[in-house]
């Protein structure tokens, strides 16, 4: 067992560090694409929602400038109230195709529905399962059985088994492309959003042959914490960071206030080399032509 614990659970079968030899590496968009995994980081970055066709492809040239490789966005958005923006559905996700397209980004975005499934699949190169449905067994069959890589959050209270046993249903499709996302956990404490478990990391690592990346936007709640928070989880093995963007938080029409601007992600950015060299990663390269600043194009 190479030293490693046996999980709890004895029906970890197909995610468990020992169903393969090494860790895995999940690739988008074939070998040429972001990796979750590998020795670059994966860096998604983009709004909480996709607001109009302006935002988003502000955002992606801004963060593709930066050094972000895959462009995060929703399109369907589970939220707290039914009266709040509920996403721009179809629209949005072709919104998000092309924006990406145009400056080499891929797509990382949620699916609510195990209807939508298929839909999505056609514009994302990767679903996301958010933390409200980890354990929604339907939606992870559903998801699983497009063939594309699946980004799966932890859920708001879920332990590391009840995590590990969804992506086991994911992986039970036959499809085995899957990336934990730590987003932070639910306490008692409010002074941040969430409680943001980087000890979960190098926990990760011992138990499941998965690539695990941490979102410090929903991990905190604070936009001044994210920065930091995403060093510390880079620091800590992550695979790859999320991170919320937008090109005037104070506007957002949802999570604002944890949002960075694109001034302050591309300082997060360049802080960001010397911590991955020390952990033996590094970073995507710019893409060439977009800068900080670019203006939608006609």
């Amino acid at each position: 067992m190479n030293g490693r614990p046996l999980p709890p659970s004895r029906d970890l079968r197909l995610v468990h560090v020992d169903a393969r030899e090494r860790q895995s590496v999940v690739s988008l968009r074939g070998a040429s694409g972001p990796s979750f995994g590998g020795k670059e980081l994966a860096i998604c970055a983009g709004p909480c929602a996709v607001e109009s066709y302006e935002q988003i492809v502000a955002t992606a040239a801004a963060v593709a400038g930066a050094g972000a490789n895959v462009l995060r966005g929703g399109a369907y958005k589970p939220r707290t109230s039914p009266y709040s923006f509920q996403g721009l559905g179809r629209d949005g996700l072709a919104m998000m195709r092309e924006a990406a397209d145009l400056y080499g980004l891929a797509v990382v975005t949620e699916v609510l529905d195990p209807r939508d499934a298929a839909i999505v699949a056609e514009s994302a190169d990767m679903l996301q399962i958010g933390a409200r449905n980890m354990q929604n067994t339907a939606l992870l069959r559903a998801v699983g059985e497009t063939g594309k890589p699946v980004l799966l959050k932890r859920g708001l209270a879920a332990t590391v088994d009840e995590w590990l046993l969804a992506a086991e249903y994911i992986a039970l499709t036959g499809n085995e492309q899957i990336v934990l996302c730590e987003r932070g956990i639910r306490s008692f404490d409010p002074s941040t959003r969430n409680l943001l478990d980087l000890s979960v990391v190098p926990l990760l690592a011992r138990r499941t042959h998965l690539p695990a990346i941490v979102d410090p936007s929903h991990g905190t709640g604070i936009a001044a914490l994210v920065a930091p928070m995403g060093l510390a989880a880079v620091a800590a093995g992550a695979a790859g960071i999320m991170v919320e963007v937008h090109p005037d938080p104070a506007s957002a029409v949802s999570d604002g206030m944890q949002s960075l601007t694109f001034a302050e992600f591309e300082s997060f950015m360049e802080s960001m080399p010397a911590v991955a060299a020390a952990v033996g990663r590094s970073l995507p390269k710019r893409f060439a032509g977009a800068t900080l600043n670019a203006p939608p194009p006609s």
